[in-house]
């Protein structure tokens, strides 16, 4: 199965930003590899060290192109003003007790935060999710990434687990892991 057939929500499709520009949501493919790079070698150093994996390294985008190929991840893309603005990625799980439950990635680019991106494309994934027959989202962040935490608040996510020293940034240095959910089904009446 390709991430294609995991969802048929409209795209490409175009969406007006509260700026009133617009962008343009589309599911990623493998011709994408390099606007991915570009995109995550310009994010700040603050970025990428909570990043699950380094995606400004070609074989590790070059994997994440297999996993979308492969149907285990799908992946949209937000574009405005020419460029690769985001991306919010929803992937899924081969473990059989946990096959009804999917996990949320997104990043927006510095340049295009504060502009709404990182909620619609929350919204995005939900939609995805729902259309996949997932049940439940999780999401990962450091306490300390604040507006991550506050993005997936007014979305509706709790605080499921607190781990403590589990994750290592770029630098070495080991930081809890935080560990937020929400049920897909909750979310009907806010995603269209």
């Amino acid at each position: 199965m390709n991430a294609q057939s995991k969802t048929d929500r409209g795209y490409p499709r175009v969406i007006s930003l509260p700026d009133k520009s617009t962008a343009t949501l589309r599911l990623m493919t493998p011709a994408d590899a390099d606007a991915l790079l570009t995109f995550a070698r310009a994010l700040p150093e603050d970025d990428l060290l909570f990043l699950r994996s380094d995606i400004t390294d070609p074989a590790v985008v070059d994997q994440w192109v297999q996993n979308v190929v492969a149907g285990r991840t799908v992946t949209v893309l937000v574009e405005t003003r020419g460029e690769l603005a985001g991306y919010a990625s929803l992937h899924f799980t081969d473990v059989t007790w946990q096959r009804h439950v999917g996990e949320i990635r997104i990043q927006v680019g510095s340049r295009y935060r504060s502009m709404g991106l990182g909620r619609r494309m929350a919204e995005e994934v939900f939609g995805v999710a729902r259309e996949a027959g997932l049940r439940k989202i999780t999401a990962q962040m450091t306490p300390d990434q604040k507006g991550a935490i506050a993005t997936f608040e007014r979305l509706g996510f709790q605080p499921e687990a607190l781990m403590q020293d589990f994750v290592m940034d770029r630098s070495g240095r080991t930081r809890d892991l935080m560990i937020m959910a929400h049920d897909v089904d909750g979310l009907s009446d806010r995603v269209n």
